[in-house]
């Protein structure tokens, strides 16, 4: 389970219980980007409490993709088969965990989805649930993906699928990072399922949603399906990597 966190001091102890409840012998890796509010300080009480969580002090903050990125290295250079991502607001609930990891015995990916039946959300407005439907709604479309919810940050990941995805060229930093590696998968051939979670808005702490984020994810997704429609035209095929 990889928990990136910025200034979440007020989240972190329930969401690492609740996910050692949940799931007792996932290993949980807190990634936090030296957050000012003391996140890491209480993460390395968690972790000198308890063998099942572990913490990764990086520099500064850099972005949810860098620190998934970081995570997903930690991850595989330490021999886990399988990785998680997981906010630490609590908007995606640890009690769902399991029917993620059932769901990852017959797939290579599972995304906790919003936007299929049976998902829903919480005690979200109606401006950021239009937001949220409709960028997945336009990275569906421009990237032709058959996803629902290709924004969605709650995803169990084999090892083996994260090695296919060229991690390396993996530049976004923000949001968008999550539907980087959606279109990734898919057009590596991956079997990608969703699985309906309840996402809940966060009752604690400060949203890291900004402009600039929302920004960046719209010209990214842009330039991807523009250069992917240049690629059709010309007759050049995406390389797969499995």
């Amino acid at each position: 389970m990889i928990i990136p966190t910025y200034n979440e001091a007020e989240n972190i102890q329930p969401i690492v219980a609740r996910v050692r409840e949940s799931v007792p012998d996932a290993h949980i890796l807190v990634a936090d980007d030296n957050s000012p509010d003391g996140t890491g300080k209480i993460a390395d009480e968690l972790s000198a409490e308890d063998d099942h969580v572990h913490v990764l002090h990086r520099k500064g903050k850099e972005g949810l993709g860098a620190a998934y990125l970081a995570g997903f290295r930690w991850g595989m250079d330490n021999g886990y088969g399988v990785l998680v991502e997981m906010d630490a607001d609590g908007s995606h609930q640890p009690e769902e965990l399991p029917r993620l990891l059932t769901a990852l015995k017959g797939a290579d990916l599972v995304l906790g989805s919003r936007w299929v039946p049976g998902g829903r959300i919480v005690n979200w407005p109606k401006s950021r649930e239009f937001i949220s439907r409709g960028g997945s709604l336009y990275s569906r479309v421009l990237l032709d993906v058959p996803i629902r919810d290709v924004t969605g940050g709650y995803r169990a990941f084999r090892k083996e699928t994260l090695e296919g995805l060229g991690l390396d060229e993996v530049a976004s930093a923000g949001y968008c990072f999550q539907v980087d590696l959606a279109r990734r998968a898919v057009a590596a051939g991956f079997h990608v399922v969703e699985v309906p979670i309840t996402f809940v808005e966060r009752e604690r702490g400060d949203s890291k949603m900004s402009r600039d984020i929302l920004v960046e994810a719209l010209w990214r997704v842009t330039a991807w399906g523009v250069g992917s429609r240049a690629n059709k035209v010309l007759g050049r095929r995406p390389a797969k990597r499995r």
